[in-house]
């Protein structure tokens, strides 16, 4: 039989033996399917996330009346620091007594504070214009000798308020919350809070989810406390429960690895490990509801929690 070269370009004349190499290419392909689905299947299944406890309970070891203080607490070698949402005011550690305060003004540019630290002669704050939209933040310098500003980093607009901001290993570290109220982009909730490391530009290198069983202790609110301990992991806060969440950074993926929960005294919100005695493992938070600066000593975590 006479081929022309019209049928064998489009494989008229070979018709059938095509037809039977597609269906064993078909076929092929449906096996490899199938043997790759159950080795998908075979693979072992991650954990349900879940908020596991290992019965971590951080002492308090003294508390002070400090009626400002609803938002945080930042601590020194000699003081301590309450923080509002546009005030300050610095107590001596011995015995409690103020020695400074500052107040912003009603309507003025700082709307509300909110996590803070002591940097050397420095009071470092996450300040934020919540619950206005759309969300912008600022980084807060003060002097902790006299209360009074030394300079602002403007962050403008960005996804989420600035809760905390912290310096761990040459970089900047914030967490930028969003709500399931009030004060959030619309569109957007809790989920959305995240953590990110900057460089000192505030440009963004890489940022983090928080882990499932985190965001649910959160109530409608987020995550309002955090900064890295001594021991290298994140510890972190949300908003009114008395517990401090133990995280770290993955090796994979995009959400902070969740370790342990400590039971705190105090209630969420703000806090500030005091950096003059890193062995010691003391923070200093607050509680909202009784108006007071809590002290507080964290566990060690135990390396079994570790691996």
């Amino acid at each position: 039989m006479k081929i022309s070269r019209r049928s064998c370009l489009f494989g008229l004349a070979a018709g059938p033996s095509l037809t039977l190499g597609a269906a064993a290419l078909d076929s092929d392909v449906a096996q490899r399917r199938a043997a790759y689905q159950r080795w998908v299947e075979s693979l072992p299944k991650a954990a349900a996330p879940v908020l596991t406890k290992h019965g971590l309970i951080a002492i308090e070891l003294a508390r002070w009346q400090v009626l400002e203080a609803n938002q945080a607490a930042a601590v020194d070698a000699r003081h301590f620091y309450g923080i509002g949402n546009h005030a300050i005011v610095k107590h001596r550690r011995d015995s409690g007594t103020r020695v400074a305060e500052w107040f912003g003004e009603r309507g003025g540019p700082i709307v509300h504070f909110n996590s803070g630290y002591v940097d050397g002669k420095e009071l470092i704050l996450a300040h934020s214009n919540f619950p206005q939209l759309p969300m912008a933040s600022s980084l807060e310098v003060f002097s902790t000798e006299t209360l009074t500003p030394i300079r602002s980093t403007s962050l403008g607009i960005r996804l989420g308020s600035l809760t905390w901001a912290t310096r761990y290993r040459g970089h900047w570290f914030a967490c930028f919350a969003n709500y399931n109220d009030s004060g959030t982009t619309p569109g957007f909730d809790q989920r959305w809070t995240h953590v990110a490391k900057y460089d000192d530009r505030w440009q963004m290198l890489e940022s983090w989810l928080f882990p499932p069983q985190v965001v649910a202790t959160w109530g409608a609110s987020a995550c309002s406390g955090g900064d890295f301990g001594p021991d290298g992991l994140l510890y972190v806060t949300g908003h009114d429960a008395s517990e401090l969440y133990v995280l770290r950074l993955p090796q994979t993926g995009v959400t902070l690895e969740y370790l342990t929960t400590i039971d705190i005294p105090f209630e969420g919100q703000g806090w500030a490990w005091d950096r003059t005695r890193p062995d010691d493992r003391i923070i200093f938070g607050i509680n909202r509801r009784t108006q007071e600066v809590v002290c507080t000593r964290v566990p060690v975590i135990p390396t079994k929690i570790l691996a």
